[in-house]
C-alpha cells in the first residue's frame, strides 16, 4: 500500500505538470472505486486552473478555482503523466486532460482508492477533520508525542500508527522509525520517557524524509509518478529483514506480529 512517502513522491512527479494548468477534459472509465466517482467532477474541473498540489496524510489535494479534488491511491493506485493518445489499460479508471496536452492518468488495479470533490474547506472533510499533525512539520515533535501517549496502554508501534496522532507512519516506517530509536515496538506507549519520545519524533521524520529522497518504498505494484519505482526498500534496516544480522550488532532480526502486521525488531538493541 503507498505510505505517505510514495503519495509525496507522486505529488512531487506530477505537479510540475499539472499546477497553473488548466483542466481541458475529465474522462471517467470507473466511477466504482472504493466510493463512486461524484458525476459533478466531470462538468466542475473542466475549465478551472489547478492552483496547486499539495498532501495531506496519503490524500493529494488538487485545489482548483471552483473546489478541491481529493484522491487517495488506496492499495494498489498510481499516478502517471501521459500523452492523452496513449491507449489506456484495464485499470486506468480516470484521466484529466490539461492545457499543455499532458493527462494525469489514476490506475487502481484493485478499486481501493478514492476521488472526491468538495467546495468546502478541504480539512473540514470527514476524512481530514481528525487527523493528527503532518510528520515533517513543526506541529509534530517528542513533547507531542509524549502528551498524546499519556494513559494510553496500546504497544508504541501501534500507537505511532493511529492516524489520530500522527499521520503517515505506516507499518514499514513505523518499524524503521523504531529500530533507528532503539524502542521495542511492544512497548506500552504510556511507559516510553519523555527523552526517548524526542528520539523517536526525531526517527520518524528522519525515515519519512530518507524515504521521500529515495521516492518511496517499493512493494507490489507501486510507481512513482515519473513511472519509476521507489528504492528506499534497499535501505531497509528492519523491516523484512527476520532472519537476517542486525545491521548494528549482527544479531538475527525477530519478527512477530503485532495488531495484525508484521513487525520487525532487533531484540538486543530495542528495548
Amino acid at each position: 500500500m503507498p505510505e505517505l512517502p510514495e503519495v509525496e513522491t507522486s505529488r512531487l512527479g506530477i505537479a510540475p505538470w499539472l499546477e497553473q494548468q488548466q483542466v481541458c477534459k475529465v474522462i471517467v472509465r470507473e466511477r466504482r472505486l472504493r466510493w463512486p466517482v461524484p458525476f459533478d467532477i466531470d462538468s466542475k474541473l473542466p475549465g478551472s486552473f489547478i492552483r496547486s498540489l499539495r498532501r495531506r496524510a496519503k490524500y493529494l489535494l488538487f485545489e482548483t478555482d471552483g473546489g478541491t479534488m481529493m484522491l487517495h491511491l488506496g492499495m494498489s493506485g498510481s499516478l502517471r503523466i501521459v500523452d492523452p493518445a496513449e491507449p489506456a489499460g484495464k485499470h486506468d479508471h480516470v484521466d484529466i486532460e490539461v492545457a499543455s496536452g499532458k493527462a494525469l492518468r489514476f490506475r487502481d488495479p484493485r478499486r481501493f482508492g478514492s476521488l472526491l470533490w468538495t467546495t468546502d474547506d478541504p480539512s473540514a472533510h470527514p476524512l481530514l477533520r481528525f487527523l493528527g499533525p503532518e510528520p515533517l512539520t513543526t506541529d509534530f515533535d517528542g513533547a507531542y508525542l509524549w502528551r498524546k501517549a499519556r494513559g494510553r496502554r496500546v504497544a508504541i508501534k501501534q500507537f505511532i500508527m493511529i492516524s489520530g496522532v500522527v499521520v503517515g507512519v505506516g507499518n514499514i516506517y513505523a518499524s524503521e522509525a523504531l529500530f533507528l530509536a532503539g524502542i521495542h515496538p511492544k512497548r506500552r506507549a504510556d511507559r516510553v520517557s519523555r527523552p526517548r519520545m524526542v528520539v523517536l519524533a526525531d526517527a520518524i521524520r528522519t525515515v519519512l524524509e530518507r524515504a521521500i529522497r529515495a521516492g518511496g518504498t517499493t512493494l507490489r505494484d507501486f510507481h512513482g509518478g515519473d513511472g519509476e519505482p521507489g528504492y528506499f526498500s534497499h535501505e531497509l534496516n528492519a523491516y523484512g529483514r527476520d532472519g537476517l544480522p542486525c545491521v548494528t550488532c549482527k544479531r538475527p532480526i525477530s519478527a512477530i506480529v503485532l495488531g495484525q502486521r508484521s513487525t520487525f525488531y532487533c531484540s538486543v538493541c530495542q528495548r
